[in-house]
């Protein structure tokens, strides 16, 4: 079940659920068939044949009996940007559960386990223009300046509708300009655009990223039952575009076949230019647990390690 993220009103909570995803999720992987990704992997790697013992945790072998080697400072300098979409359709479906609260939430467990691995941390929000853009550390000290930025962030109302939309191009051309060293770029976005031609930029955007050697991992959130299944009942609705303000009156099974078939071959799309991209495209549902991300993320990591 998702979490009521519209309960978590302090920093401290917020933290607090983080950190508490974080935990859950790694005993989730003791107790799975992916021992691989353990509670070790922020401190330690396996032993490789033929290096020295020197360094071989034993208290770990008594445990586990498997060959961990201590991880020192120096193998754990992965550099992650995670790159938020705050745009008025983020808001959407309703309080508690829109797809920027489940995204702040993600995002927010993603700084923890970045930062418990000594890996280095930065965050971008965006929705028109860039509004925020942290530099990248891996202190605990810059993990607080997120999570309350993050926080700031869960509480904020919705920017008025201005028709602007949101700039997913423009935004990750700047980033990939600024990124000095082979980094992870993680992406959480709706990628809804006003069309093929802006579907067309943020993908010239993000193949901007490869071609600058970086790793990316697009996130593409949805109220799935929603906005892919159009699972409405059958009644007048008055739908309203989230950022123009504009509506239409309309029941709706009389579009209800034309949306799916447009939504799945959108998907079907930019899931496919993605793959053409060697980037990791992950679908996910506000409806669903976190899980998912923080799996998805770890796979990622152990790629680009």
């Amino acid at each position: 079940m998702p979490l009521d993220l519209a309960a978590i009103r302090s920093f401290e909570n917020l933290e607090f659920l983080a950190r508490q995803l974080v935990d859950g999720f790694i005993t989730g992987l003791h107790q799975s068939p992916y021992h691989g990704f353990s509670v070790e992997f922020s401190e330690h790697r396996l032993y490789n044949p033929g290096e020295s013992t020197r360094h071989i945790d034993w208290k770990v072998f008594a445990r586990t009996d498997k060959l961990f080697v201590k991880r020192y400072e120096e193998e754990t300098n992965l550099r992650a940007h995670l790159l938020l979409d705050v745009s008025p359709s983020m808001y959407y479906p309703s309080p508690g559960y829109d797809k920027l609260k489940f995204s702040i939430l993600a995002a927010a467990a993603l700084t923890t386990l970045l930062t418990r691995q000594r890996d280095a941390v930065g965050l971008v929000t965006f929705a028109d223009t860039i509004e925020l853009q942290t530099p990248v550390r891996s202190t605990s000290t810059h993990r607080h300046t997120l999570l309350l930025a993050l926080q700031q962030l869960l509480e904020r109302p919705p920017a008025p509708k201005t028709g602007r939309g949101t700039d997913v191009a423009g935004t990750i051309h700047a980033i990939a300009q600024q990124i000095p060293k082979r980094s992870l770029v993680i992406l959480f976005s709706d990628m809804l655009g006003r069309g093929a031609a802006e579907q067309d930029a943020a993908l010239s955007a993000l193949q901007h990223l490869k071609h600058q050697h970086h790793e990316v991992l697009l996130f593409h959130v949805l109220d799935r039952a929603t906005e892919a299944d159009f699972d409405f009942a059958e009644r007048p609705y008055i739908f309203e575009d989230v950022e123009t303000g504009l509506e239409i009156k309309l029941q709706p099974g009389q579009i209800k076949e034309q949306y799916r078939a447009a939504m799945t071959a959108y998907e079907q799309e930019l899931a496919l230019r993605c793959g053409q991209l060697r980037i990791d495209f992950v679908p996910v549902d506000v409806r669903e647990p976190f899980e998912k991300v923080l799996y998805a993320y770890l796979v990622k990591r152990g790629k680009v390690r």
